[in-house]
């Protein structure tokens, strides 16, 4: 049987930091995510959960430009990765970093969008291992959020690229103006697999990818987050249907954000 295209879908996040212990133990007190560290030819640990992993944390590499923070970098798969980088430019992109192999998993690049957010492509080379897992799942991301300063033609530039579409528009009042829901092609019908607005222009901010873990009560987690060294920066707050969020910075300030489900009685 032929494996389902995973086009669009993010299925991966690295944390580029300063400090790989501290961010280590930051996360597995915060989020609740265990570690593993990776059998390759780098300094590389993965975050698990029940064992399973769900991203990795890496030294900042040699060669970043300056004044680049640490921070969070989200995978998107795609089925072609020469042609898709071949259309990032024709679409108005850069590549960043060009077509790099990971020796036994595929190969991946580093692209900015047409407003500077950076994110990464990525191809597989060969059948997936294990089971994925569930997208609500605890400790599991499940929201990608493109803070940028003009979601309509970021969103025009990824649904090009990528195949997204519109699940939803909602207004978000005079003050924050439109967000965008989108999902994948090929995804579960009508599901948003994340949002996009122009917040980044409204906090006077670089354009940026923000992701979301699963936490089981919101207000522990943001307790956890404070206590361990980061900051909160929104929430924790109530969004439609009664779930939580927090926006967060860790102790290196890269940002992050957490979730939980709204409780139904």
């Amino acid at each position: 049987m032929a494996q389902q295209s995973k086009q669009g879908a993010f299925v991966w996040y690295d944390l580029f930091t300063k400090d790989v212990d501290a961010a280590k133990a930051y996360y597995t007190e915060t989020v609740g995510w265990g570690t593993q560290e990776w059998d390759g030819p780098m300094d590389y640990t993965m975050f698990t959960v029940g064992g399973a992993p769900v991203g990795g944390v890496m030294p900042m590499p040699e060669g970043m430009p300056e004044g680049v923070p640490p921070h969070w970098l989200g995978y998107i798969h795609v089925d072609d990765l020469e042609a898709s980088l071949a259309k990032v430019t024709e679409l108005g992109g850069q590549v960043r970093m060009p077509a790099t192999e990971i020796p036994g998993i595929g190969h991946f690049a580093t692209i900015a969008d047409p407003q500077g957010a950076a994110v990464a492509l990525f191809s597989s080379s060969g059948d997936d291992q294990g089971e994925p897992i569930e997208r609500n799942a605890l400790g599991n991301f499940s929201w990608a959020e493109l803070n940028t300063t003009d979601y309509e033609a970021a969103f025009e530039f990824y649904s090009k690229l990528l195949g997204w579409s519109i699940t939803s528009d909602m207004d978000m009042g005079p003050e924050n103006g439109m967000y965008r829901m989108y999902q994948r092609a090929g995804g579960p019908e009508g599901q948003s697999m994340g949002g996009m607005s122009n917040m980044a222009g409204k906090m006077n901010v670089p354009p940026h990818w923000l992701f979301y873990a699963n936490v089981d009560d919101i207000d522990a987690a943001a307790k956890r987050v404070t206590s361990n060294g980061g900051k909160i920066l929104f929430g924790p707050m109530s969004i439609p249907g009664d779930d939580k969020i927090v926006i967060c910075d860790d102790p290196q300030n890269a940002g992050f954000a957490l979730y939980a489900e709204g409780k139904k009685s």
